[in-house]
């Protein structure tokens, strides 16, 4: 067991033989940290965490009271095999967050990036991968296998389908259930989430010029009215695209995916 001298554990905690716990990690009042869990530097386990798994949480990243972080995965293919729990940097994991390991079927791998919110009561579900500075509001559930790009917003009570992904700087409204792949900087709302537009606000504090935003909309009309399927429309679009973002559209639309759009109305 690797226990920097310099880390505070309270007494209660339960510490396994083989974890690994670096300088200026905080451990709380009954916290239990499994044998193969690595926390970095600075790492702060708030009262009664639970980290299991192969797990490794990245550097000042906190942890909230009731979290339970690498459990394993709520699927009855999983037979022990193993498998990861990664998470980055910076993370804010709020109460009752649960996180699970992957599975061998899904690359063996759930890993979380950087700078993230995860509000009171989310799940993120085995082999799911979620980007950079996402933030996702209380009680949201990540389905297993899903992608998040970085700078997502899902609102709360909203739950994503396994397999789906959310493009980078997309938003998702509050109580929406998504079933299909999102564009990134799309705009999804609704019990049964539509794509109603471009996530405008989230490019604005971006500072994403006005002429980018301008080809956006131009973009997402296209996509919107041309002729043909969606996915001609978007070979078409890619064939006259100027800018960063509308490329970034174009090409995670023709990217490899299970599933199928969310397309405009």
């Amino acid at each position: 067991m690797a226990v920097s001298a310099l880390a505070d554990i309270h007494p209660s905690a339960v510490i396994e033989e083989g974890a690994s716990i670096a300088e200026g990690c905080v451990v709380g009042p009954f916290c239990v940290v499994g044998p193969e869990v690595v926390l970095k530097e600075r790492v702060t386990l708030k009262s009664h965490v639970v980290v299991g798994g192969d797990t490794e949480i990245g550097e000042d990243t906190v942890v909230f009271s009731f979290a339970v972080i690498g459990e394993i995965p709520q699927d009855l293919k999983f037979k022990g095999e193993a498998s990861k729990l990664v998470i980055g940097a910076r993370n804010r994991i709020r109460e009752h967050v649960t996180m699970n390991l992957g599975t061998e079927g899904g690359g063996g791998v759930t890993k979380i990036g950087d700078d993230g919110l995860f509000m009171a009561g989310c799940h993120v579900a085995h082999d799911a991968h979620i980007g950079d500075r996402v933030i996702l509001v209380n009680s949201v559930a990540i389905a297993g296998h899903c992608i998040v790009e970085d700078d997502v917003i899902v609102g709360g009570l909203s739950g994503v389908h396994q397999f789906v992904r959310i493009g980078k700087g997309a938003i998702i409204g509050a109580v929406t259930m998504v079933t299909n792949d999102v564009i990134p900087y799309g705009l999804v709302q609704g019990p049964r989430g539509k794509l109603d537009g471009l996530n405008l606000v989230g490019l604005k504090r971006s500072g994403v010029s006005r002429a980018d935003i301008s080809e956006l909309r131009a973009a997402f009309q296209a996509l919107s009215q041309g002729e043909g399927s969606f996915l001609a429309r978007a070979e078409r679009l890619g064939e006259h695209a100027e800018g960063d973002h509308v490329k970034e559209i174009v090409s995670f639309i023709l990217g490899e995916t299970d599933r199928s759009f969310l397309t405009p109305e």
